[in-house]
């Protein structure tokens, strides 16, 4: 069944891969970046600016995946305002006001990093812990969603996305974050395969899921994902810990735990 879908940030890591994959299977493209790059394809567009000449691209797709915005859990306050939350809004309006039947939010598991050494199951229903104002601004984005859809009816499905590097994407030891970073790995295929479900999956008003491969030992739960959309991993990694990896670890844990107990003193004063 071939289908209309438009991609913001479509020169990225992720919007390169879905690009191939989509363009594989036979459907139609609109694809916005911020910068075309020499490409015919991309359309040059500043989605955080509200401009009818990238609006009117959203009339009548089927889906609209958006990965647009400020992607580092390094990105400043200030650029994590305009880039991450009114770029998102923006692009949630446009969806509405040109008849887009469901958008697909590029969130991150930044959203929930806070839990990374607590004692617990992942699910997408958790409380949010975002630790920078990446993480803050992926949470914001999903709450839009949650509106837009209770509000307008817009079908809206956010993947908190795991660990996905560019290029070729192998886990392993090399990754960042220790086990934490390999146990959310996603590989491409993957990927692929969650993107297609979410734009084919009928009856979805708004989900919050979580997206990673079918990585042994992890804390993610996918099976909400697999029920949901149909997603069906086909890929796994268990985590390959150097000395180096384990002290990264060690010491990141160390901090979260003085953090922790700097929080529990804080609460139990008057300010």
């Amino acid at each position: 069944m071939s289908k209309t879908v438009l991609i913001t940030g479509a020169r990225g890591n992720i919007g390169t891969k879905l690009r191939a994959h989509f363009t594989s299977l036979g459907w139609s493209l609109r694809l916005l970046d911020v910068n075309a790059g020499g490409d015919s394809a991309v359309a040059a567009a500043d989605l955080s600016k509200w401009d009818e000449a990238w609006v009117s691209q959203f009339a009548g797709v089927d889906a609209v995946i958006h990965l647009a915005g400020r992607p580092s859990p390094r990105t400043s306050w200030a650029d994590a305002v305009t880039f991450n939350f009114d770029l998102t809004q923006n692009v949630y309006e446009a969806c509405v006001r040109q008849g887009a039947k469901r958008l697909i939010f590029a969130s991150s598991n930044w959203a929930v990093a806070g839990h990374r050494f607590d004692d617990l199951e992942l699910t997408p229903d958790i409380e949010p812990r975002p630790v920078n104002a990446y993480g803050v601004s992926k949470l914001v984005g999903e709450r839009l969603g949650r509106s837009y859809h209770e509000r307008d009816g817009l079908s809206v499905i956010c993947f908190r996305i795991g660990y996905l590097q560019r290029d070729d994407n192998q886990p392993g030891a090399h990754m960042g974050w220790g086990s934490w970073g390999q146990l959310m790995w996603l590989s491409n295929r993957d990927l692929c395969n969650a993107m297609e479900r979410a734009v084919l999956a009928e009856g979805v008003g708004f989900a919050v899921l979580n997206l990673m491969s079918d990585n042994p030992g992890m804390r993610w739960d996918i099976e909400t994902t697999k029920r949901t959309i149909g997603y069906a991993p086909r890929d796994g990694a268990a985590p390959v810990m150097s000395d180096a990896a384990k002290a990264d670890e060690a010491a990141a844990r160390e901090i979260a735990l003085s953090t922790h107990e700097l929080r529990e003193v804080a609460d139990t004063r008057r300010w």
